[in-house]
C-alpha cells in the first residue's frame, strides 16, 4: 500500500452537464467519500484539481486573452474547485487545508511551502494544492508533478475522464488503439503520447515516483489503485 500519494483529478469530470453549472454536487460529495475511505486506510493525501469546468485554454483563445492572464484564471479556477471539495471533505468530517501557490489570496488559502504541506499531511489533514505553480505556462500536470516531488509523495495517481489509461492513440477515435498496462517516461517521450504533459514527464523521468493513471468515471478506482490492484497504467523510469 501506498504511504502518500498525490491524487490528480480532471476539473472537467466534476462538471455538472445537465444542470449546467460547474460542479456536480453528487461527483463532489462521490469523490471527497472516496478521499475519506482512503484518508481512514492511512494514506496520506495530497490533491491537485484541474480547472476544466470552469476554463478551457480555446475559450481564452477565442475570446482574444494573452496567454499569462488566461493561466492565472486556470490558476484561481482550480483554488475555487479546491475550496469546494475542502469544504464537502469538512461535511464528513476530515480535516483538509487548501495551500494555494497564489499567495495574495491568503484570505480563503493558505500559502503553499512544501514543509507546511507535509506537516499538514504528517498531522492527518488532506491537503490541496491549489493554483498550480503560480507562474503562467505551466499545465496543471506539471504543476502537479512537481508538487509530487516536493512533497516525496510515492506515486501520482491521475484520474482521467473518458479514458482507462494509456494508449498508442486516442481510443475514443480509434477503436485499434493499443493499451499499455506497463510503461516507462521514455517510452511515453520516445512515442509521444499525449497521456501527460511532455514538460511533466521530462521532470518526473528519472524520479523514483509512479504515475497510475486511470479512468475517474468510478472514485473507487482509486482505493483500488492504492491497495494493489493492477488498474490502468502505470508508469515508471526506465531501467
Amino acid at each position: 500500500m501506498y504511504k502518500r500519494v498525490l491524487l490528480k483529478l480532471s476539473g472537467e469530470a466534476l462538471k455538472d452537464e445537465s444542470a449546467m453549472q460547474i460542479l456536480n454536487v453528487d461527483c463532489v460529495k462521490r469523490m471527497a467519500s472516496m478521499m475519506k475511505e482512503l484518508h481512514d486506510k492511512g494514506v496520506e493525501i495530497a490533491v491537485v484539481i484541474g480547472a476544466g469546468n470552469i476554463w478551457r485554454g480555446k475559450l481564452a483563445d477565442d475570446i482574444g486573452i494573452e496567454r499569462a492572464p488566461a493561466d492565472y484564471m486556470g490558476m484561481l479556477g482550480t483554488v475555487i474547485n479546491a475550496v469546494a471539495m475542502s469544504s464537502a471533505l469538512k461535511e464528513i468530517g476530515v480535516r483538509s487545508v487548501v495551500f494555494s501557490a497564489l499567495p495574495e489570496i491568503d484570505t480563503v488559502t493558505t500559502t503553499y511551502t512544501p514543509e507546511k504541506a507535509m506537516d499538514a499531511m504528517a498531522h492527518g489533514y488532506i491537503v490541496f494544492l491549489a493554483g498550480g505553480t503560480g507562474r503562467p505556462f505551466f499545465t496543471t500536470d506539471t504543476a502537479a508533478t512537481l508538487r509530487a516531488l516536493e512533497t516525496k509523495c510515492e506515486a501520482i495517481f491521475m484520474g482521467k475522464n473518458g479514458v482507462e489509461g494509456v494508449y498508442d492513440k486516442d481510443p475514443t477515435k480509434y477503436p485499434d488503439a493499443k493499451f499499455f498496462s506497463n510503461i516507462t517516461f521514455q517510452e511515453i517521450i520516445d512515442k509521444k503520447l499525449q497521456i501527460m504533459d511532455l514538460s511533466a514527464v521530462e521532470l518526473i523521468k528519472e524520479q523514483d515516483v509512479e504515475v497510475r493513471i486511470f479512468s475517474m468515471s468510478d472514485p473507487q478506482n482509486f482505493i483500488k489503485v492504492a491497495m494493489g490492484e493492477t488498474l490502468g497504467t502505470t508508469v515508471k523510469k526506465g531501467e
